[in-house]
């Protein structure tokens, strides 16, 4: 291992410990336990959801979340400047709705995501599809691209198996 790497997984390191994985996704209210309960009323994948939305413009975030009491898979997208949020069926992987981002606090958190998602080699759908693949039996919930140290981009991915709940990290670069 370079010096280089080694100073950057420990810095990685320190800092999730230090500010918490939920901080880095930008997302506090974020329940995968809620999301857990009814993940069992679709068989798409979240890398396929981010292959879906590739239409719309270039996936930067994703996640399943529970909202009326129902699942809902959503996309965030750029194309261009203009930011979107692209809801997936997370029963056919058709796209049910894409609407441009207005509020203030999503418009923040798609530039951020954009930001981290502009220094990456590595799409999301191939970061999610390598922590899926590294883990035994769980299923993706959310991913969200962050840069640690302002620097390295890092896919910060939920992962869920039953109501157990996973965070990992994916290297972007």
């Amino acid at each position: 291992m370079t010096r280089r790497a080694l100073a950057l997984s420990i810095v990685t390191a320190s800092i999730l410990a230090v500010v918490g994985f939920a901080s880095w996704a930008d997302d506090d209210d974020y329940d995968p336990v809620a999301v857990g309960k009814v993940l069992s009323e679709t068989a798409m994948p979240l890398n396929q959801a981010l292959k879906a939305s590739e239409r719309e413009g270039t996936p930067i975030s994703a996640k399943y979340e529970v909202g009326n009491s129902a699942l809902q898979l959503s996309v965030y997208t750029v194309k261009g400047d203009k930011f979107s949020e692209v809801v997936i069926d997370h029963k056919s992987g058709a796209i049910i709705k894409a609407e441009f981002l207005s509020d203030a606090e999503d418009l923040n958190d798609a530039k951020n995501q954009s930001q981290a998602m502009a220094k990456a080699k590595v799409s999301l759908d191939r970061a999610v599809e390598n922590a899926v693949k590294a883990t035994d039996g769980y299923r993706a919930v959310r991913v969200v691209p962050i840069l640690v140290a302002g620097v390295a981009p890092t896919a910060a991915i939920t992962l869920m198996k039953g109501e157990e709940v996973r965070d990992v990290t994916e290297k972007l670069d």
